[in-house]
């Protein structure tokens, strides 16, 4: 590695148009050029609600920890994915160790950042939600609030899965929950995952995620949500039905 500084800009793209496995995205420009476009080509980048949070993966300590920044459309396990592992050495932050599982070695130089224009890059665009769509702003919103109210999580033996909003499905959100929890899927016990679709309108985002919030936390969430994850057995063996098969 040798002493030249670079600088990062951590662009977000949100695609014109749809198609499988298209999403927003979060790519890398390293002194203006992209450099997942060459060296990845499998999939997307990673999506801001995995790189882009407060104390999140991007942020440099002095103990190193490795990062995926890209995966294949049709999952790691297939055809790959990016990772690079970032530490903070002294002044600077230090992209290195590039690897991708399905690939013999990943062409692409370590980086170095200096510190504080790295930090400063990163909390600017953990703070920049101007590229989100209201159905987005809601589901980050409301994901937040609902994460701060684990007394009614632990009242129905339910564990928050995650709130999104899809680029298809611009007027509405999907809340995922676990129950008994994730744990139960680690030890082998049964478990399943509940689905609540929640419309979103035109009003201010922030009241609407207030709304939800309150609506949601009012009663056992179990009864109007639907299995999405699990399995047969186990949904019985907790007393909830499997959904039907849909017609393709």
């Amino acid at each position: 590695m040798t002493d030249t500084k670079h600088r990062l800009t951590l662009h977000v793209v949100v695609p014109d148009s749809l198609r499988t496995g298209s999403g927003v995205e979060v790519r890398p420009l390293v002194d203006g050029e992209d450099i997942l476009a060459d060296v990845f080509t499998e999939g997307p980048a990673e999506d801001p609600g995995r790189l882009l949070l407060p104390d999140g993966p991007l942020v440099a300590a002095v103990e190193p920890h490795e990062v995926r920044l890209a995966e294949a459309e049709c999952t790691e396990g297939c055809c790959g994915a990016l990772y690079v592992t970032i530490r903070r050495h002294g002044d600077h932050v230090v992209w290195s160790g590039w690897r991708d599982p399905d690939e013999d070695e990943v062409t692409l130089p370590d980086f170095r950042f200096d510190a504080r224009e790295y930090e400063a890059e990163v909390e600017r665009a953990v703070a920049d939600h101007s590229w989100e769509w209201p159905a987005r702003t809601v589901a980050r919103l409301l994901e937040r609030d609902l994460a701060d109210r684990t007394d009614w999580l632990a009242r129905w033996e339910c564990e928050l899965g995650g709130v999104s909003a899809w680029l298809g499905e611009p007027d509405r959100v999907n809340l995922f929950l676990f129950h008994p929890g994730r744990a139960a899927i680690r030890e082998d016990r049964p478990w399943v995952q509940f689905r609540m679709v929640l419309d979103v309108s035109s009003d201010e985002p922030a009241a609407q995620a207030g709304r939800l919030a309150e609506q949601i936390v009012a009663a056992d969430p179990r009864r109007t949500a639907e299995v999405c994850g699990g399995s047969v057995e186990f949904a019985r063996r907790l007393g909830y039905p499997w959904p039907p098969r849909t017609s393709v």
